[in-house]
Parts: structure tokens; C-alpha cells; sequence
């Protein structure tokens, strides 16, 4: 019996070597990357804290609720003030001035008029540096308690002092219904003459949109 021999040629099919594993972390890294770039999050970093408004693009703050007021500190030297640490350089000691690097600790009523009898809505805790030679200017830290008719807390203030000047301490803080407020207090002499002075402070309070 004869048997049949395919001549034909063969057929081999050979399959391509798989992508080293390099390459693919490589394609993987391409399509996470470019699909973060793409998200709206990365696309507009500041489009959750600066919100647009149409109908008012140049007033950001306009919607944010805010506090407005002026109270009055009394100072009483060796009574709700006294020197801590001498200063060792500069002006002497007097109702404007202190010697470079005087220390000085205060714990001041405020009132709602500038005369001490009148209704007392919180007190003025704090210290202050004597920082500048000429004895004017000092760094003042302070906690101020408020006890108001729709609101009760304390604010924490910050920043350089003027002895006869006008000046702005910032908020940087604030407990009860000031949780979360910013803003500048601005602190002003009304009368140095006596043992007592007295300060006006001006109250500019902004509660932000999330308190």
C-alpha cells in the first residue's frame, strides 16, 4: 500500500514576544497621568476657595458676614497694667513712652463709651514688648473677651503698637461665636493724661463662608 506524502509547505505561525513589564508601567504611568491632568480639581486649583459671582465680580467679600463696633480701654498703671521687665535703653519711663525692651502685662476693662461708669462689655488681656528706641512702638499680644448682646467669645490679636498713633492688630483667632473670624482690630489713644489712659478699639470682624 502506497502511502501519500504531503509536499506542501508547512504553515508555522510564531507569536510576537510579550511587552517587557517596563513598558507597561510605562503606558500605565502615561494614562493615570493624563487623566489627572485632565480633572477639573487640577485644572482650576482655586475654583473651591474663590467661588465666581456674576453679578458682582469685583467685591469677593460682599457676601461674607461681618461685625462692626468701637469699645474703649481703660489703663490703669499698678492696677490692671504694671511693668514686668526694665527696658535698658532710650526714653524713660511716662504716659507715652518706655525704655527699650520694657515688659508690660495688662489685664484692661472695656466699656461702650469712653467714661469709665459706662456698661462693661469685656476685659483686654495681654502683653506688650517695647521694641523701638525711641520708646513709641511696641509688639502686643492680646486676648480680647467679649461679652455682647448677640455675641459671646474672645479674640486673639497680634501685631506692632503705637503709643500715639492709630494701629491695626490682625485677628488671628477666636473662640465661641468668633470661631473661625478674621479681621483687624484698630486701637487708637483717647486720653493719656492721668494715671489712666484710655485706648478706642475699633472692631472689624469677617466670619468666613464655611463658620
Amino acid at each position: 500500500m502506497r502511502q501519500s506524502i504531503d509536499l506542501s509547505p508547512a504553515i508555522i505561525t510564531t507569536m510576537a514576544p510579550p511587552p517587557p513589564p517596563s513598558l507597561i508601567l510605562s503606558t500605565l504611568f502615561t494614562l493615570i497621568l493624563s487623566s489627572l491632568l485632565s480633572s477639573p480639581a487640577l485644572a482650576e486649583p482655586n475654583a473651591a476657595h474663590h467661588p465666581h459671582h456674576p453679578h458682582h465680580p469685583h467685591h469677593p467679600h460682599l457676601h461674607l458676614r461681618s461685625l462692626h463696633f468701637s469699645l474703649f480701654q481703660h489703663e490703669t498703671i499698678n492696677k490692671t497694667g504694671y511693668f514686668i521687665v526694665p527696658g535698658v535703653a532710650g526714653p524713660g519711663v511716662s504716659q507715652t513712652t518706655t525704655p527699650f525692651g520694657t515688659m508690660f502685662v495688662f489685664r484692661d476693662p472695656l466699656t461702650t463709651a469712653p467714661d469709665r461708669a459706662s456698661k462693661l462689655v469685656g476685659t483686654s488681656e495681654g502683653t506688650s514688648i517695647t521694641s523701638s528706641l525711641d520708646g513709641l512702638r511696641s509688639l502686643s499680644i492680646a486676648k480680647i473677651s467679649l461679652r455682647l448682646r448677640n455675641h459671646t467669645g474672645s479674640l486673639s490679636i497680634v501685631g506692632g503698637t503705637h503709643n500715639v498713633k492709630p494701629s491695626n492688630h490682625p485677628i488671628v483667632g477666636g473662640t465661641g461665636d468668633f470661631l473661625f473670624v478674621q479681621g483687624y482690630v484698630t486701637s487708637s489713644p483717647v486720653d493719656l493724661v492721668g494715671i489712666t489712659v484710655v485706648y478706642k478699639l475699633e472692631f472689624h470682624i469677617y466670619w468666613p463662608p464655611y463658620a
